[in-house]
């Protein structure tokens, strides 16, 4: 027998003996299991000492002289139903005064397993495993709901107890064999009367009712499931076990948690699609003449539209072909093949113009679940000529709405063809409206009253510059950019400098970097710098730019990022070193006046006098020694005929957010392979750019430039003996200035192969290593386990989860409380930052800050920052909260599907946690993150080094169990499924990209 077998036989030999486990003399122990366990009947068990050998190999059992200790409780692992296997009669029930006397079959089966089918039955056909069968009634109190027993808990640590009553409603004898929990949560303990076991079963008699109780007492609030499972065997020859399941969910929540609370039940919205009608187009006013709108300055820009059949292709996932025509067919056969086929610089254009274009048909759909029905619109109190229109979201670019784009809207009552549709310009973005410039007809008809439908459109414009750029890097033959073989790379002697920013002399990885980007020593393929999470990537470029503009006053830089945030930080850095007449900040015209940095003002092209953007003309432009723009603006360059070669130097920072037709809009038109240097600064192994379509991001559309290199180009990958990088093509920096190194620990170890080194300021990584509450002081990281659960309401599709706001909100009442106190640093509502990853759990914590009690003395935590991890990456904050979300999982694998959340997405957790300097708190379900090996690595660590607190997940017995249970969890009612919608970000709802 194999020793597995001997260890079943050793477990079945532990719940026989029941509770004779305290019998510990190997004697006694050998002859019960010879004499009373072993030669059942169709059962061949091993001999004794092969038996204790195996449970002392499992650690199961303990020898000491003559005694043997058993480690485990005895458990009954019932497999019932069409799941048993046979075991042979035990020993006779015990004669009743009111009924016969019956011989029981025992069927034992491992826990696991019968938990494991249960539930697997439970989801299949719940109906009928919680429905009462045999003439046998299960009741409760409180009371079931279609077999879900549902209760609150008024106050943590006081019992409660369900009491279940078991009724035998027929005419014969039923058996009540067993009852258990099919995997506990130790915040309960099951109790009857009679202490009733499988060997010792109750005989029911007709109408005769015999309780079960369950006594809760819960020590966290959340929700804490179980699922009750009760076996019975009518009193027949031959007769067949069958079983009764009843669900518990024992809920405890805080005031706040009831006032978070779904507002009503949820309901998928369905979009119902409009039916094509004739209209009449009426243009509207755009802004002021003296701004030159961007579709007509970009005077070289084609209109890119793509084929017939893409849009039908695009629903068909590229795999269904049977309804299309044999034109579609094959237009679809000829797009697999391009989309499958390794990206080079033949079919580089052809193939991102088709990803783009998947992209495109993905954003139309997107953005038509922001139309607005039945609106009304009020005239401008400063301006007549134009409409004030109320647009829930537009703040949070959701959907994104700039100045100069269009918005049409239509009479809601207007129902004859052709509908008459108005077409108004944006003037002025509000924080929940928009000023529009519709024509004098729309106004001089004008009533407040009037009822309008509005559809938003989609700005083409960043798209059409996308499409522009790949074919621009065709023809200009940019194959050594984006290809590079190293062939023409020479080995170039590096020069000695003076830095401007002294203390990067002190670090190596960041000197030679600079070293050689002045050296040119990558040209003419791009050089990289690859910078982990705190490391100074942007500073390192400054330094760059600095030392380009002292050693060649000839040169002309061209500074890029994705992000107009991380643009205008370039340029205040840039400022401090430089003579702002030679520094040229370029907005587009759409961008906020009041988001610019008042340190900018001097040398950006805002005009005060006209009180708009300005855009010079080339010649002025060109005197310029660095010219700092958004990757999507620097377009307006190539449109304005900078001549190509002009710039010698192109950076692009935080270059692994930006898709790669946005990231070559810098180069493609005004850069020269062969004179030029481009730069490339970010981190492959945080977050890419935000996409909407899957098939463009399964078909690599979401793969930077910079992670493509270093992913697929020789040059750019680490020597496999030395494990280092070639420092002519790129630098990996090393030295971290953001985080306390218990935070940097497992992100060092996961994606930078433990080389990350702690340098941050000692007295702010340290500032809260005594705050009392922490689980451990001097390691200022706290994994807070809570039982969750995700719900969503209304026709939102995104999830919340109230539990984990609970504790987030507790923490941050502590955190305010102890500001200031016992050496703990003042804290402003900037210093703390709470990352979530959907937008519904965003909004219930702004809510949250807004109405808990033991925030409401706090006035400026308004301006606490709370957003999805997109919204972080690049930034940092003192104390950075977390909240998963997550505690069901049947939505963790539409997560993986899809992308989002935390989960199987290690690119967002190396992002989430390491934007933290002093304080990292993450709160979330252990049970569901451990089935996740990034997440389990992270929550052993915190367990080993004592950063542990709330929900002990080791009181979770069976966790594999407790998983399926929580899987099994509803959020809705049996025939209403919850939908998975059809793109991840109609569960997230990212904000649009508005960064022109």
């Amino acid at each position: 027998m194999t020793l597995k077998d001997c260890l079943e036989s050793g477990l079945d030999f532990i719940e026989f003996l029941g509770d004779k486990t305290t019998v510990t003399n190997r004697k006694e122990l050998r002859e019960i299991y010879n004499n009373e366990f072993r030669g059942r009947t169709g059962i061949r068990d091993p001999n004794f000492s092969s038996v204790i050998y195996a449970l002392r190999k499992f650690n199961k059992a303990y020898v000491k002289k003559e005694d043997i200790f058993i480690n485990v409780k005895p458990q009954v692992r019932v497999y019932c139903d069409q799941w048993r296997r046979p075991r042979a009669p035990q020993q006779e029930a015990p004669p009743t005064a009111s009924g016969p006397t019956a011989t029981m079959n025992a069927v034992l089966t491992p826990k696991k397993k019968m938990a494991t089918e249960v539930i697997k039955n439970l989801k299949q056909n719940r109906k009928t495993m919680t429905a009462d069968k045999g003439n046998i009634e299960i009741t409760s109190d409180p009371e079931s709901v279609d077999g879900k027993v549902l209760f609150t808990v008024e106050r943590l640590k006081e019992v409660f107890i369900v009491r279940f009553h078991i009724t035998n409603k027929g005419p014969g004898f039923v058996y009540f064999t067993y009852y258990t929990a099919l995997h506990k949560i130790r915040c309960f303990t099951l109790e009857d009367d009679r202490r009733l076991t499988r060997v010792s079963p109750l005989l029911l008699c007709p109408k005769e009712s015999y309780e079960v109780r369950v006594r809760y007492i819960l020590n966290h609030h959340g929700y804490f499931p179980a699922t009750m499972y009760f076996e019975f065997c009518p009193d027949q020859k031959g007769a067949t076990p069958f079983c009764i399941v009843r669900e518990m969910e024992a809920v405890a929540r805080t005031p706040l948690g009831v006032e978070l609370g779904p507002v009503s039940p949820y309901k998928a919205l369905r979009i119902q699609a409009k039916k094509p009608l004739s209209t009449v187009i009426v243009e509207g006013e755009p802004p002021e003449k003296n701004i030159v709108h961007p579709l007509k300055m970009l005077v070289k820009l084609g209109s890119y539209s793509y084929g017939p059949y893409l849009k039908e292709l695009a629903k068909c996932s590229l795999e269904d072909s049977e309804h299309l025509s044999s034109a579609a067919r094959q237009s679809l056969l000829s797009v697999r093949g391009l989309l499958q086929s390794a990206l080079q610089m033949k079919t580089y254009s052809s193939r991102f113009h088709l990803l783009l274009h998947l992209e495109e048909i993905q954003m139309e759909v997107d953005i038509r679940k922001y139309d607005l029905y039945n609106q009304t619109m009020t005239l401008d109190q400063s301006n007549k000529k134009l409409l004030t229109l109320k647009v829930p979201g537009v703040a949070e670019n959701r959907p994104s709405v700039l100045r100069g784009d269009c918005i049409k809207v239509s009479m809601s009552d207007d129902k004859h063809e052709p509908i008459t549709v108005y077409t108004g310009y944006v003037h002025r973005v509000e924080l929940d409206s928009v000023k529009l410039g519709f024509a004098k007809r729309l106004l001089q008809g004008f009533l407040c009253n009037m009822k309008f439908d509005v559809e938003f459109t989609l700005s083409r414009l960043p798209l059409r510059l996308q499409h522009r750029a790949v074919d621009l890097a065709s023809k200009q033959q940019l194959e050594e950019v984006l290809f590079p073989s190293g062939a023409a790379t020479d080995t170039v002697p590096l020069p000695e400098l003076r830095m401007f920013n002294r203390k990067m002399e002190n670090n190596p990885q960041q000197s030679a970097a600079v070293q050689h980007i002045i050296a040119g020593s990558s040209k003419p393929a791009p050089y990289l710098v690859f910078g982990p999470p705190g490391t100074g990537k942007t500073i390192t470029l400054v330094e760059a730019m600095h030392q380009i503009n002292k050693s060649n006053p000839t040169a002309h830089i061209l500074a890029c990022a994705s992000s107009n945030s991380a643009c205008d930080l370039l340029c205040e850095r840039l400022i401090v070193h430089m003579d702002p007449h030679q520094l040229y900040r370029m907005y587009a015209s759409s961008r906020d006046p009041k988001s610019i940095p008042r340190s900018l003002l001097k040398c950006c092209n805002w005009d005060e006098r006209q009180d708009c953007f300005v855009f010079p003309d080339k010649e002025s432009l060109m005197k310029y020694a660095v010219v700092v723009t958004t990757l999507i603006t620097a377009g307006r360059l190539v449109s304005g005929g900078i001549p190509v070669g002009h710039f010698t130097h192109v950076f692009v920072d935080e270059a692994g957010q930006a898709v790669e037709p946005e990231c070559i809009i810098a180069v493609a038109g005004l850069f020269s392979p062969k004179e030029g240097q481009m730069v490339l600064a970010g981190d492959p192994k945080q977050l890419g750019p935000i996409l909407r379509s899957p098939l463009a991001i399964q078909y690599g559309l979401g793969v930077p430039l910079l992670e493509r290199l270093m992913r697929d180009n020789a040059l750019y990958q680490q020597n496999p003996d030395s494990g280092h990088f070639d420092n002519r093509y790129v630098t990996k920096l090393l030295r971290n200035y953001r985080s306390h190194a218990a935070i940097l620990r497992i992100p060092s170890e996961l994606f930078y192969e433990n080389e990350l080194q702690v340098f941050a300021n000692q007295w702010d990584r340290e500032a809260y290593c005594n705050w009392e509450y922490l689980p451990r002081k001097g390691f200022p990281l706290i994994f807070h386990g809570v039982m969750g659960k995700d719900e969503r309401e209304a026709n939102s599709p995104s999830f919340f989860n109230v539990t984990e706001i609970e504790a987030l909100v507790d923490y941050l009442i502590k955190l305010l409380e102890t500001q200031g106190k016992q050496g703990l640093p003042k804290l402003n509502a900037t210093d703390i930052g709470i990352i979530t990853p959907y937008r519904k759990q965003v909004e219930k914590i702004r809510k949250a800050l807004k109405s808990a009690p033991g925030l409401k003395r706090w006035g400026d935590l308004m301006e606490l920052k709370v957003g999805s991890v997109e919204e972080f990456q690049g930034q940092e904050r003192r104390i950075i909260m977390i909240s998963t979300v997550r505690s069901s999982a049947d939505y963790v694998k539409m997560d993986k599907d899809f992308s989002i959340g935390f989960l199987s997405n290690e690119k967002r957790f190396n992002v989430a946690v390491t934007r933290a300097r002093s304080l990292l708190i993450v709160v979330g379900n252990p049970v569901i993150l451990r089935k996740d090996p990034t997440w389990a690595k992270f929550i052993s660590y915190c367990v080993n080094e004592r950063g542990y607190d709330g929900f002990d997940f080791t009181d979770a017995e069976g966790e594999d169990e407790v998983t399926a249970r929580l899987a099994n969890l509803k959020i809705c009612s049996d025939g209403d499924s919850p939908e998975i919608e059809n793109t991840h970000q109609q569960c997230e709802d990212p904000e649009w990209k508005n960064e022109h």
